[in-house]
């Protein structure tokens, strides 16, 4: 039987009750950025200074795996 395969992998944490996360779509490269608060959370594309979304290299992608 094959291993699945995650389509997203954490890259970063930071915090413990209240955590900021940044997830990398392995498909993509594409970053998110994770927050939890109690019983609610949300995710959002992460974006640098110019608006464009932040894309990790497929070296970096395969190191997370």
């Amino acid at each position: 039987m094959a291993k699945k395969k995650d389509r997203f992998v954490k890259k970063y944490s930071q915090g413990a009750l209240s955590p900021f996360q940044v997830w990398v779509d392995t498909e993509t490269g594409v970053n998110y950025l994770y927050h939890s608060d109690g019983y609610s959370g949300g995710m959002t594309v992460l974006v640098d200074k110019d608006g464009k979304p932040v894309v990790s290299p497929q070296s970096e992608i395969e190191e997370l795996k």
